[in-house]
């Protein structure tokens, strides 16, 4: 395809949203709601291929930050919506949302890549720095914003008081900002596939879009990112209310997002490593974890102490033993710098009994 030219979903996607967005004027349900869901996937999927395009053009570190902005954007976006529909019983729902996306990512997404990649050539290699750097700050952004609340003193329960919400949201923020430096600027090698011959192979890419392809591609981001918002708040509603009919727990409506969010990403990262690219897929699926919880939580955080909602940060035993495993064997399973279908298996395995016990808990 040509840099200049667009993909035409890409374009008829938003179109098809907003236009989805005005029958739901008339107040249609039913079958129509089926519709609507189908609109914001694919407002989902053509927004985050827009910021690709962006992010391609621009070139790092701010490419990367369009990206995490732009998921994110998404992610805030589904959650605040629920949040003001689904009132105080809707207090723990960030948390579910970004437990679920740190969850579906390390045993999902990365086993899936690695039984993938393993199928296919069998033992597969990549950067060791750069996936430590990763893993090491997305455990303490996991450990601080969704295991520490439970232990604090000052306000009972999985909660944070409003200083130590605000302080950690910062805390956040420095890890996360810290860590796009080093992946961006200061220590960018540690995140390139190594050649052959031992020196970094930056891969080849496709030529950059056009100044024009960029331009058309951000305006349509916007378009698709509020599409986004007012499809999830028109959904909001029979979504709470479809869940509860079905008595199904209020986690689940946590990796229902999380899987809409993190679905191009997904998608991109398994190509990958097929393509025996195992880096990439590793730079997209550790950096995706990061973007949900470096900057979601903040952003909800801010929300909280502007507005006053009741934000529940703190998992429960099951979930804080599952997430302290998962960051075990993810540590374990990449300390090596090569994996195979057993490391695959073994994620695929724990993210299976993360569904199972989500559902039956």
């Amino acid at each position: 395809m040509a840099p200049n030219k667009l993909p035409r979903w890409t374009i008829a996607a938003p179109i098809v949203g907003w236009l989805l967005l005005g029958g739901a004027l008339f107040g249609w349900g039913g079958v129509y709601l089926v519709f609507v869901a189908l609109g914001l996937v694919g407002s989902v999927l053509a927004a985050v291929h827009h910021a690709e395009v962006v992010a391609h053009r621009v070139g790092e570190p701010y490419g990367t930050l369009v990206l995490a902005v732009a998921v994110t954007v998404i992610e805030v976006a589904l959650i605040v919506s629920l949040m003001l529909a689904g009132g105080p019983s809707t207090a723990a729902l960030a948390r579910d949302t970004v437990f679920a996306a740190v969850m579906i990512i390390l045993t999902g997404m990365v086993g899936l890549c690695m039984l993938a990649g393993g199928l296919r050539h069998g033992e597969q290699r990549f950067r060791l720095h750069g996936a430590s750097g990763a893993l090491v700050t997305l455990a303490a952004i996991a450990v601080l914003t969704m295991v520490l609340p439970n232990y604090t003193d000052t306000t009972p329960g999985p909660y944070y008081s409003a200083s130590q919400l605000a302080f950690i949201a910062l805390v956040t923020l420095v890890l996360y900002g810290t860590f796009v430096l080093v992946q961006t600027v200061r220590h960018r090698d540690y995140f390139l596939p190594k050649a052959t011959d031992g020196a970094v192979d930056e891969e080849v890419h496709a030529d950059p879009p056009t100044t024009k392809a960029a331009w058309l591609s951000f305006v349509l981001l916007l378009v698709c990112l509020v599409a986004v918002v007012l499809l999830a708040k028109y959904l909001s509603g029979p979504m709470e209310i479809a869940l509860k009919g079905m008595r199904a727990p209020p986690a689940l409506l946590g990796i229902i997002i999380a899987a809409v969010v993190l679905m191009p990403e997904s998608l991109a990262a398994l190509r990958a490593a097929r393509a025996n690219r195992l880096q990439t897929s590793l730079n997209l699926a550790l950096g995706s974890a990061l973007a949900s919880i470096g900057l979601t939580i903040p952003t909800v955080a801010v929300l909280s102490l502007a507005s006053g909602w009741t934000l529940a940060l703190g998992l429960d035993a099951k979930a804080t033993v599952l997430l302290v495993l998962s960051l075990f064997l993810t540590t374990i399973s990449l300390g090596t710098g090569r994996t195979t279908i057993l490391q695959g298996v073994v994620h695929l395995v724990l993210f299976a009994v993360y569904l199972f016990t989500t559902i039956v808990p």
